[in-house]
């Protein structure tokens, strides 16, 4: 029997790496991140979720079934850790703050699993103390990169805008070229169809005089190759979120100027300036950006507008002249929400209402005293928005909890139908009494009944569909029908089963309108793009498209007359349509 010491002592090799698991998750990996969004560009932010699974699987690869030493199991990842949180200290506080704190990591995901592969396969040719050398230069190759960008927030299906770092924004250039607002020169002999005069409101405000997204009195020729709409005018505009209302000649915004939030009019006929109010104020988050995203409203000579940070301005609509001001987080006692006050003022017969985020603020419409305070329901980025039911004049506010309806006159609680969700979209009116909800991009829409026996009031679900899930992007209603988007796709429900008759078309993060007396809904995709499609339930069928703006096009279009305007949160611009006479 051989009894040498070494024979005995000498340890068993340790077993090479199992390099094919990793692999296998970097692979899938790549295809969730990149190949995926290329075929199916609503599918970004699945291909994310896909690949945060996929670095799991890495992460308990290495330390469970990987073979590696001990030392080095553990040791990688904190190697990795450190290195993302050291790149974190230098990139462009847009990657870093607000709503995209943890944009590096998620994006450095692909970059970062790959270096650990490429490490993992190539380290027996270093030795003990290079190797960690390696995995260090591996990993700031794989961040490192992200110190020379900035973003300009996300799109609606989570892709990211990135930018060279040293680029300018579109904010500032605008500041850099004027102090203020230029005026665009209109094409020569076109006349529009708007009113010069002191006229009452074409368009009031959000979503038009009903808040439903509804033209009356208009109807388009739709061959667009024939009778192309006409640009009058485009101009730079400060960021924000905010659509347009429009009375005679003149329609009102808001939008962000350096550490100014602006309130602005402008003249549709050839877009020149007519005044500017500025409150010292600026809001940003890295979602969506800079800028107010509440829409001014027009009542009676007045235009009221709700700020980004919770400013509420009385403006005399001629002149920008400031009647009253409140901060409305004093009054709720709330401060902005993520992603920033959104609500547009209801404007009654004596006062103006406001959502704080899930909170109704009336004030006194003549001097802005604060008139009462509703509950606090959770966060909301959703708009005050009058009803009539069973006689009775109400209004209504979607919420993290669910939709409420309260008192125009003191605030009291008439009912609630409990729906916790994202409350972002308005409710529609389907017949008195029955409304069409919807709280986000993962619950669908749901069909209420409302009835009062008494002083009771009482909900009633009909039914609930995952079949439209509008998520910001605003529905319309029509002959028994539901319009909007799901997940970037034009959509069309039965509102008596909630079933859906057809979904096609890739608008994105768009929004529309319905023009009623023609059956035709007006799509402002998020590319910039206009489109007309009839809304049939029979099927999807685009008539017309053009290129109206450039960039992440996210807010409400308007059509006063026979202008539309659009805009986003870097230029708007105004064409004249071609209506049937």
């Amino acid at each position: 029997m051989d009894t040498h010491p070494s024979a005995t002592t000498q340890s068993a090799p340790r077993p090479p790496l199992r390099l094919w698991p990793g692999v296998a998750f970097v692979v899938l990996l790549g295809i969730a991140r990149w190949a995926l969004p290329l075929v199916l560009p609503d599918q970004t932010g699945t291909g994310i979720l896909v690949s945060l699974v996929c670095a799991l699987g890495i992460l308990l690869w290495w330390l469970l079934f990987s073979r590696a030493p001990w030392s080095e199991r553990l040791g990688v990842p904190v190697v990795v850790a450190g290195v993302v949180w050291a790149v974190s200290q230098f990139v462009h506080p847009s990657i870093t703050n607000g709503m995209m704190g943890l944009m590096l990591s998620i994006y450095s995901i692909p970059f970062v699993s790959l270096a650990w592969i490429v490490w993992a396969a190539s380290r027996h040719r270093f030795g003990a103390m290079s190797r960690w050398g390696w995995c260090l230069a591996l990993m700031l190759l794989a961040t490192v990169g992200f110190t020379l960008l900035r973003t300009d927030g996300l799109t609606s299906a989570a892709g990211s805008e990135l930018h060279w770092r040293w680029t300018p924004t579109a904010e500032e250039r605008l500041l850099s070229s004027q102090a203020a607002p230029a005026s665009a020169s209109p094409a020569a002999g076109l006349t529009t169809g708007i009113p010069r005069g002191p006229e009452s409101p074409i368009w009031p405000g959000f979503r038009g005089p009903r808040r439903d997204g509804v033209v009356r009195g208009v109807r388009l020729e739709t061959n667009w190759t024939a009778s192309p709409p006409v640009e009058l005018w485009r101009q730079p505009v400060g960021p924000g979120w905010s659509s347009f209302a429009v009375s005679g000649d003149r329609f009102y915004t808001q939008e962000q100027r350096g550490e100014h939030e602006m309130v602005s009019c402008y003249q549709i006929t050839n877009g020149a300036p007519v005044w500017q109010h500025q409150d010292p104020a600026r809001f940003w988050e890295s979602n969506a950006g800079a800028g107010p995203r509440g829409t001014p409203t027009l009542h009676d000579g007045r235009v009221y507008t709700f700020g980004g940070t919770g400013i509420l301005n009385a403006l005399d609509a001629r002149t920008g002249a400031r009647l009253w001001s409140r901060d409305v987080t004093v009054e709720a006692k709330k401060k902005a929400p993520d992603w920033g006050f959104s609500s547009s003022p209801w404007v009654g017969d004596d006062a103006v209402v406001v959502a704080a985020t899930g909170t109704l603020v009336a004030y006194d419409r003549a001097t802005g005293v604060p008139r009462w305070t509703g509950p606090a329901d959770g966060q909301s980025y959703s708009s005050p928005q009058e009803v009539e039911i069973n006689g009775v004049k109400q209004l209504l506010l979607m919420s993290g909890v669910g939709l409420t309806s309260v008192s125009p006159r003191d605030g009291k609680v008439l009912w609630q139908h409990a729906w916790p969700g994202v409350a972002i979209v308005q409710p529609a009116s389907v017949a008195p009494g029955e409304l069409l909800l919807s709280t986000g991009d993962r619950t669908g829409s749901r069909r209420i009944d409302v009835t009062r026996e008494g002083e009771a009031w009482k909900t009633t679900e009909r039914w609930t569909s995952n079949r439209l899930k509008a998520y910001f992007n605003d529905f319309v209603l029509h002959e028994g029908h539901a319009y909007g988007f799901d997940g970037g796709m034009l959509t069309c429900l039965e509102l008596k089963d909630g079933s859906r008759r057809w979904k096609d078309g890739r608008y994105g993060g768009g929004q529309l309108l319905l023009l009623a007396d023609q059956g035709l809904l007006l799509v402002l995709a998020e590319n910039g793009d206009v489109a007309l499609v009839p809304a049939n339930p029979e099927g999807y069928a685009e008539v017309a498209r053009i290129h109206a703006l450039e960039g992440k096009t996210w807010n409400h279009p308007v059509v006063a007359g026979d202008v539309l305007l659009v805009r986003n949160d870097r230029e708007m611009t105004a064409y004249r349509l071609p209506v049937l006479r």
